[in-house]
């Protein structure tokens, strides 16, 4: 008999695999992946946190929010149009004292900007806001300008990070893969939503097997942002074969023995963060530091409705 399992997310964030049903992410990727590299692939099975292996004193979890506030269209000299998108953005870090048992906002920022191809087109005032204009290449259609705010989000992530740490021995937790932050020290990419097949068939069967708090061998993934990466499961989960499954990614630019050490310290550190179902509509994988922090700076944004009308206030008065 066909077993069910409801997703524990709530569908308004859509899932936390995509696409593939009970059986995961459906769609294959393309990408190269390497599987004998803590151990041979005929030899994987789920991996326990080593006896001994303690959670850092300092965590440190950076997250970032984004918002699209109106879209617009300029009016160049010359008859031709380009698309806009005025969007805010915000980052924070979150400083977590497994020592002492505290959490602390240390750093948040709000960044604002249009987004646009067009070559005449200027910062806007639109009220006591600011959006500093982004010039994008290309055509600049309007479909694809709400991926241009993303190179300024990781800008801004990417420096707050800098900024907050102080302690050599922390770990710096990124939601999201971690892209051009790869460079950043004793830094992990956190992977909630799994939307591609990494693994065999028979490797996948591992992932599925887990248990919370075990993880899976460390792998290479041989793509653009590639790295090292393994699976870990979040403690929460519904029991569904994918529930509660994150992939955690470390620099490429380490040597094997450093991202092992980074997946064990992974292992006894994120699940101590997950979330619960009846607190967070992403249980367990939306972890309770990343959650607040998201509130916090979805909050800085300011009102959607007051920024909006602000802007179509701004551009009137441009016309005029």
């Amino acid at each position: 008999m066909t077993r069910m399992y409801v997703d524990a997310w709530d569908p308004s964030y859509g899932s936390s695999f995509e696409g593939g049903g009970e059986d995961g992410p459906a769609s294959p990727s393309s990408a190269q992946v390497d599987t004998d590299v803590e151990v041979p692939a005929a030899e994987w099975a789920p991996i326990d946190a080593p006896p001994g292996r303690s959670a850092p004193d300092v965590v440190l979890l950076v997250d970032g929010v984004r918002r699209n506030d109106a879209g617009l269209w300029t009016q160049e000299e010359d008859g031709t149009s380009y698309a806009g998108l005025a969007a805010s953005f915000a980052a924070g870090v979150v400083r977590c004292d497994l020592a002492r048992g505290s959490a602390e906002l240390v750093d948040a920022r709000v960044g604002r900007g249009l987004f646009t191809a067009s070559p005449s087109a200027g910062d806007v005032q639109a009220g006591s806001v600011r959006y500093q204009v982004h010039r994008v290449s290309g055509t600049g259609e309007a479909s694809k300008l709400p991926a241009a705010v993303q190179p300024s989000l990781t800008a801004l992530e990417i420096d707050i990070s800098g900024m907050a740490r102080d302690d050599r021995e922390d770990l710096l937790v990124v939601d999201g893969p971690l892209r051009n932050r790869r460079h950043l020290p004793r830094t992990i990419g956190y992977v909630k939503t799994q939307q591609k097949q990494y693994l065999p068939a028979a490797l996948t069967a591992v992932v599925t097997a887990l248990r919370p708090g075990q993880r899976t061998p460390v792998f290479h993934l041989g793509t653009v942002w590639g790295g090292w990466s393994w699976y870990l499961r979040l403690p929460g989960g519904s029991g569904a074969p994918w529930s509660g499954i994150v992939r955690v990614e470390c620099s490429p630019d380490l040597t094997p023995e450093q991202a092992i050490e980074l997946a064990e310290l992974s292992g006894v550190t994120l699940p101590r963060f997950a979330s619960s179902a009846y607190k967070d509509p992403r249980a367990p994988q939306n972890l309770v530091p990343i959650a607040g922090l998201e509130r916090r700076l979805r909050g800085m944004l300011g009102d959607a409705r007051v920024l909006h009308r602000a802007l179509t206030l701004a551009a009137a008065r441009n016309r005029t």
